[in-house]
């Protein structure tokens, strides 16, 4: 139902001081406000509090619950959301814990039963390609430690062996880049003296060819330490074309993360 009743009404004017505006307001002449007042319909219902309150509490409930269940999808920079759960683990590699040491073997690589070298007590090979492989030699030696065998390059002439020989023996000429009755050589590319966990490491990296082409040569990594009396010598190779293709990543990641207690 409408009722009219008198009123004052007040007229606002604006003005500016300074900086800011103000308004200000001003009765103006006596009219006549109308008021709208609502009449509940008998056939209406009230809903009672405590229906409302059980209500919200179960809204508030349901909200939490669906919240906890969201986890956050972290990212750096760069990387794209997690928004499917915990990150996934790198299954390029496995760990393999052997008696004294710890490295990483490409997952697609094989065990292999061929013994190449005195002392190997490991060897993995690709599974499509015996030329990319990874073995691990433990042998006793009277040195201390591995500067006990003097510079990266003295060391590496000591253990030769494991940059293969050359099987053939007769007379050649000097060609192809090769000496004199050789079908083979060896290259150092690099070499280091890392110190890893308190003991001294030495690492190198040699190309090795054969007048046969085979592979265009080989790339391969030595890791090299002494702990307890023995001597850990790590390699792992792959031929140069392969080497060029992918299996670099696996090579160096296999010879990198060789660690001796």
């Amino acid at each position: 139902m409408a009722t009219a009743t008198p009123a004052t009404l007040l007229r606002a004017t604006s003005f500016t001081s300074g900086r800011r505006s103000f308004t200000s307001v001003k009765p103006s002449s006596p009219k006549l406000l109308v008021t709208c007042r609502a009449q509940k319909q008998a056939h209406e219902e009230v809903l009672p509090s405590a229906v409302t309150r059980r209500l919200a509490v179960t809204l508030l409930a349901g909200a939490a619950a669906v919240s906890s269940k969201v986890a956050p999808a972290d990212a750096a920079y760069g990387e794209a959301a997690n928004v499917f759960g915990a990150p996934k683990k790198n299954t390029d590699f496995i760990t393999y814990s052997g008696e004294g040491f710890k490295i990483l073997i490409p997952a697609k690589w094989n065990p292999s039963k061929e013994v190449e070298y005195p002392g190997q007590v490991l060897r993995y090979e690709d599974n499509f390609d015996g030329n990319s492989n990874v073995s691990v030699m433990v042998t006793p030696t009277d040195k201390k430690n591995i500067t006990d065998f003097g510079s990266p390059q003295e060391f590496l002439s000591q253990v030769d062996y494991l940059l293969g020989k050359q099987a053939y023996s007769g007379k050649t000429a000097s060609e192809g880049g090769f000496d004199t009755n050789a079908v083979a050589t060896a290259a150092l590319l690099e070499s280091g003296n890392p110190v890893v966990n308190g003991k001294q490491y030495y690492t190198l990296s040699v190309l090795t060819r054969t007048a046969d082409g085979d592979e265009g040569g080989k790339h391969q990594l030595i890791s090299a330490t002494v702990s307890d009396g023995k001597l850990y010598v790590c390699k792992a190779q792959a031929g140069d074309k392969r080497w060029f293709k992918g299996a670099r990543k696996f090579v160096e990641s296999a010879a990198s993360s060789f660690n001796v207690a």
